[in-house]
């Protein structure tokens, strides 16, 4: 049994999908369609960049959706591979939104205007400068979460993503973070200082969370018979109705992928297929199991490649 997941921010890259965008008509058109609906020159930003631009938050977001829904449409319908025969569909923060999409449970339409939306609310819930993030390597989830509550009197620091054994995110105001990598020094657990203008998934995010519950309830939902798996509560996600709930709870809440990939495991899946730019997720799911079978589809190779 096999798992779609689409990736989140970070993955982008100036260029990505050129080779699809080269030689199918259909990407073509998905990607003059996005033009049209932003209102932005979204293509000429993937294509040609610059790469500041391409990654700022309110076009990152938008431009990896793309790039994964052009990729999905490919492989199902210029190769005619059936993926929705996968047990379950899953994404990485705004990747839910492309799993979302893919397992039609959105329209393409909406779903490009809610990452735009997504975008711009999580850039502008804080001040520029004033949150950021840190990643830990080597560490566990159960140790930092003690360091966490041993030192909450001195920070609002939060575990903003659990994505493999040993990488864990932190989100929180620049000067808690400066503080608690003092702390995490003192317990030799490495640390880096992640590129990123904003602390995401952390209770910083609740202005944003506050204009998504707006344009999420903008949104028909539609009703699939695809399974999800929810980055909220690595669990499967009963119906519509707790997906729009579940999508206004993401933004402020931990990303449990770590826990997500370990209960499709657990529920019987043996393959990971990756669709979109990068391989970010590929490389955490082997930290997780190295026996479960991951394809990374980024060019027509990989899908002539794919087996299901």
């Amino acid at each position: 049994m096999f798992s779609v997941i689409f990736p989140g921010q970070g993955s982008q890259l100036v260029g990505m999908g050129k080779e699809f965008f080269d030689k199918f008509d259909l990407v073509k058109n998905l990607f003059k369609e996005s033009d049209d609906i932003l209102g932005i020159p979204l293509t000429k930003i993937i294509l040609e960049g610059p790469r500041d631009e391409l990654n700022l938050t309110t076009n990152a977001q938008p431009a990896i959706f793309l790039i994964s829904y052009s990729i999905f449409n490919v492989i199902k319908k210029e190769f005619n591979i059936d993926l929705n025969k996968a047990k379950y569909f899953s994404g990485h923060s705004l990747g839910e939104y492309s799993a979302f999409c893919c397992a039609n449970y959105l329209s393409f339409q909406d779903t490009i205007k809610l990452l735009r939306a997504r975008g711009e609310a999580m850039q502008n819930a804080v001040s520029k400068g004033e949150g950021g993030m840190v990643a830990i390597l080597g560490s566990t989830v159960d140790k930092i979460e003690s360091i966490l509550e041993r030192n909450k009197n001195e920070n609002t620091i939060e575990i903003a993503n659990d994505n493999s054994e040993g990488q864990i995110v932190l989100s929180g105001k620049n000067d808690d973070l400066n503080k608690l990598v003092e702390v995490l020094k003192i317990n030799n657990i490495k640390n880096i200082k992640l590129p990123v203008s904003a602390p995401f998934h952390c209770r910083l995010m609740n202005k944003a969370t506050e204009v998504m519950k707006i344009e999420l309830e903008k949104v028909n939902f539609q009703n699939s018979n695809i399974k999800l798996i929810s980055n909220v509560t690595a669990k499967e996600i009963a119906n519509k109705d707790e997906l729009k709930k579940l999508l206004i709870k993401q933004v402020e809440n931990r990303v449990r992928w770590r826990e997500s990939v370990i209960n499709m495991i657990d529920k019987g899946i043996n393959q990971f297929i990756e669709i979109g730019p990068g391989k970010v997720l590929s490389g955490l799911i082997k930290r997780i199991n190295k026996n479960v079978k991951i394809n990374t589809i980024n060019n027509e190779i990989d899908i002539k490649d794919l087996n299901i």
